[in-house]
């Protein structure tokens, strides 16, 4: 079995972390766990390539902001809201807030992508 690099709670960086939220891929995926809980990779159904996708997640998993386990063949997310929220009181809540989902057409996520 491959190991997932997940950063202890006292390595996660500020810096990091909103570098991680500053793509707009990235902070739907969190915006989406936030809102409806663990999801495995597959279930974001993003227009663009599957490598792309997983550099996301491994760019959110190393910055800190979710636990990935893995599960037959399946890499199961979840973030790490209560380490963010020692960190960085109120960090993510007030992030999320002032998201916007991004559109719902694969082609506007990928031009919305695109543009980052």
């Amino acid at each position: 079995m491959r190991f997932l690099y997940h950063p202890d709670r006292k390595n996660i960086s500020l810096p990091g972390v909103l570098y991680a939220l500053g793509d707009p891929v990235r902070l739907e995926i969190v915006r989406r766990l936030a809102t409806e809980g663990e999801q495995c990779c597959a279930s974001f159904d993003f227009a663009i390539a599957k490598s792309t996708m997983s550099n996301h997640f491994k760019i959110l998993r190393e910055s800190g902001i979710v636990l990935t386990r893995k599960e037959g063949t399946q890499h199961i997310n979840i973030l790490r809201r209560e380490d963010l929220e020692v960190l960085f009181p109120g960090l993510l809540d007030a992030i999320l807030k002032a998201a916007q989902p991004l559109p719902v057409s694969p082609a506007s996520i990928k031009q919305t992508a695109s543009r980052n």
